[in-house]
């Protein structure tokens, strides 16, 4: 493993060399929104209970239902719970639903939570919260329904802040020629929400683990060079599919593994800084062989005499040994540049 940049406050970690040569090449870069784009720790913004319920009921609900969960979405429900000194109950029977939500029992109740698809799939209509749902996500939060016992219990939703690095780091990864891709599981006009405010290029929603492998597949298989950037245990298959994985160190460890790149602060910024090492250095590379093919074809036929029959010139082997070693030193000198080189 290599670490890049100007000390470890650059943060970023190259797995492999080949990783870097990759990374050169990468046309489009696919990025997941949670913990990627965003700090990854939403906080909860609002809970609205139908009618029969109260907050601190809706609230206790759900937090019961992901208390166990580790997601960063289940965290904010939770510790908005607990500011609002909701009771806290525990919940059985629990089964999470890829995409779609979670369910289980609490305190003898079937409880669901999650997206329109689930309560779709489940016989609940909340219709009722359809439209205050669309405008949540418009303001680019994740708005997430409640069920019980197949009846409304009420609408909750969080927010995810960008990171304040996020937009100049899309900026300049624009002005690199990458082509900027969101794929994230959220629903459609949150994405949009966080894809328009930052000029994303193209804008996938709801999409699962699988989707993520499959439109890396995809732009591959158009003949590009795809780079994936995720946090997450759902990115992973993605992350290990793309030809160059870029993995957030603050996300989980198997994403990580996946990767070919780790931006150990988690800070997008460090992919542009990868990039620009990645182009210096095929440079530089580049010159290298460059300067050594033409001492190597100029130096090795003045040294077997090539002059001899013509002007009678023979050149002492110091000579010729001081050139190919001055060959080196020049190759050597030339990579050494790259510790100069602007991130």
């Amino acid at each position: 493993m290599v670490a890049t940049g100007r000390g470890a406050s650059e943060g970023v970690l190259i797995h492999d060399a080949e990783a870097l040569e990759r990374f050169a090449k990468v046309d489009v870069l696919i990025v997941d929104k949670t913990g990627t784009l965003t700090e990854g720790k939403p906080t909860l913004t609002d809970a609205e209970p139908a009618e029969g319920f109260d907050e601190a009921e809706l609230l206790s609900l759900a937090a019961a239902l992901e208390r166990g969960s580790e997601h960063p979405l289940a965290e904010a429900i939770v510790a908005g719970a607990e500011d609002k000194n909701a009771p806290k109950q525990d919940s059985s029977d629990f089964e999470a639903i890829t995409g779609k939500g979670v369910t289980g029992t609490v305190a003898g109740r079937q409880i669901a939570l999650g997206n329109a698809a689930l309560m779709q799939d489940l016989g609940v209509d909340m219709g009722a919260f359809a439209d205050r749902a669309k405008t949540l996500q418009a303001e680019g939060k994740t708005a997430m329904f409640v069920a019980a016992d197949g009846k409304p219990a009420g609408l909750i939703a969080v927010a995810d802040q960008i990171k304040e690095t996020t937009p100049d780091a899309i900026c300049a990864l624009h002005d690199l020629g990458l082509c900027i891709i969101m794929a994230t599981g959220d629903a459609k006009a949150t994405a949009e929400a966080v894809g328009q405010t930052l000029e994303i290029d193209e804008i996938h929603a709801e999409v699962s683990a699988e989707g993520k492998n499959a439109l890396v597949k995809k732009r591959k298989g158009e003949g590009l060079s795809v780079a994936m950037a995720g946090d997450g245990v759902n990115d992973a298959p993605a992350l290990g599919e793309a030809d160059v994985g870029i993995a957030m160190g603050t996300g989980a460890d198997v994403a990580v593994e996946s990767a070919g790149i780790t931006l150990v602060k988690g800070d997008l910024g460090g992919i542009v800084r990868a990039r620009r090492l990645a182009e210096a250095t095929m440079r530089n590379i580049r010159q290298n062989l460059f300067f050594a093919f033409i001492y190597n074809s100029a130096g090795v036929p003045l040294a077997a005499g090539i002059l001899y029959p013509f002007f009678g010139i023979l050149l002492s082997p110091i000579v010729a040994a001081a050139a190919m070693s001055l060959s080196s030193v020049s190759v050597i000198a030339n990579a050494l540049r790259l510790r100069g080189t602007k991130l």
